[in-house]
């Protein structure tokens, strides 16, 4: 049997907003049809109605499910280098307790409308949370260490984790410039060179990380005191980070750079000009939280068709919800459409994950989720904005 649903506006993100359509679905959830009104005028069944707009299920493109038991033990603002100092002291928990949060927060995210995660991982536990979830997983093992003496021994564990997610996908990928040694960052794109392996990597979530490249100075030497790290081998580079390590990117790989903060408009223009597929990710609400700074979203619109959004982890962020940093980006960007970063929000994130066969729009043959996103002021979100999610 067939369902006729119809909202003031239908989103299909890969074509016009269609004001008054209905969207066709058979019971398992595959889009049949997209109908205007004069189409919709004979169908034989029942129409369900709303107001609102409906939308394809988001794609949550940068997540740490694993850090959801650290929910508001982390004080605001402190900028990223005392955030991350919080993390490595408060991370270890309870088994039990991280399985809880992590099992709570999966079925939250599935209530806000989320279909796909980009989800970073640093050790086994969500494997279990992952594969009894509806929703899409693709596990991202997160390589972290800096001293290059440690490379080989760091790569090996990262292998040997990614082969504990099987059969599920996953891919070994750089934390960030500042966390990842030029040896690491050597053997990791060797391996890019001869497998399939979605890259993402946190960039420039801080002035601290362009100082550590640029001059060797800023929080991070500190910061690698407090870790006991001997800096000796590193030499200040007289780049952003992001243009220092740009070179030790596989070519053959798509790499999705998380933060983008204090990113400048040089940097964009060499990541566009190294030919690399280089995709751009979104935290607004984590960006706020941790260094009361959003990044200069404007200057990355030339290559809106490369960006995505992610909702990083609940240290950063009071909940695990796409929505939510839409109208952030509404609120700081209000001459951004949603028409623009509804796509961001869905079709972008899935063709990042390498799943907009199925997931990211409404368009026959594919079974993204309907959602439902009430409270909108005509074609546009509000602040008061929520989301139902439809299927």
């Amino acid at each position: 049997m067939l369902r006729y649903l119809s909202a003031d506006y239908i989103f299909p993100v890969s074509s016009e907003p269609v004001k008054d359509g209905v969207v066709v679905l058979n019971e398992s959830g595959e889009i049949m049809d997209v109908l205007n009104p004069t189409q919709s005028s004979t169908i034989p069944g029942t129409i369900e109605h709303f107001q609102g707009i409906i939308t394809p299920g988001f794609v949550n493109s940068h997540c740490h499910l694993e850090l959801s038991h650290l929910h508001g033990k982390i004080p605001e603002g402190t900028g990223l280098v005392s955030f991350v100092k919080n993390v490595i002291s408060q991370r270890t928990a309870g088994e039990e307790q991280v399985l809880s949060a992590m099992k709570t927060n999966d079925r939250l995210m599935f209530e806000n409308g989320i279909v796909a995660v980009g989800d970073i991982s640093n050790n086994h536990l969500s494997k279990s949370i992952k594969q009894n979830s509806s929703i899409y997983y693709h596990t991202f093992i997160e390589l972290l260490g800096f001293d290059p003496e440690k490379a080989e021994a760091v790569f090996n564990r990262a292998l040997e984790l990614k082969s504990e997610f099987a059969p599920f996908p996953a891919s070994v990928v750089p934390h960030a410039p500042y966390s990842v040694s030029e040896k690491l960052f050597g053997l990791l794109r060797e391996y890019s060179e001869r497998h399939e392996n979605l890259c993402s990597m946190h960039n420039q979530e801080s002035r601290a990380e362009n100082d550590l490249f640029i001059s060797k100075s800023g929080e991070f030497p500190d910061f690698y005191k407090w870790m006991k790290q001997d800096l000796n081998f590193f030499n200040a580079r007289y780049q952003s980070s992001i243009q220092c390590i740009l070179p030790l990117l596989s070519a053959k790989q798509k790499t999705l750079l998380v933060h983008n903060t204090f990113t400048k408009p040089e940097d964009i223009a060499a990541m566009v000009a190294s030919g690399k597929e280089i995709n751009w990710c979104f935290c607004p609400n984590a960006n706020l939280y941790i260094e009361g700074k959003l990044p200069e979203i404007n200057k990355f619109l030339d290559h809106s068709h490369k960006i995505t959004v992610g909702t990083d982890s609940l240290a950063s962020n009071d909940k695990l919800c796409i929505l939510s940093e839409l109208k952030v980006l509404k609120e700081h960007f209000p001459e951004l459409p949603f028409s623009q970063t509804i796509r961001w929000a869905t079709l972008n994130g899935a063709a990042f994950l390498g799943i907009d066969n199925r997931y990211g729009s409404i368009e026959k043959g594919k079974t993204p989720g309907l959602n439902l996103v009430k409270n909108v002021n005509g074609s546009e979100l509000a602040p008061y904005s929520t989301i139902k999610k439809l299927i």
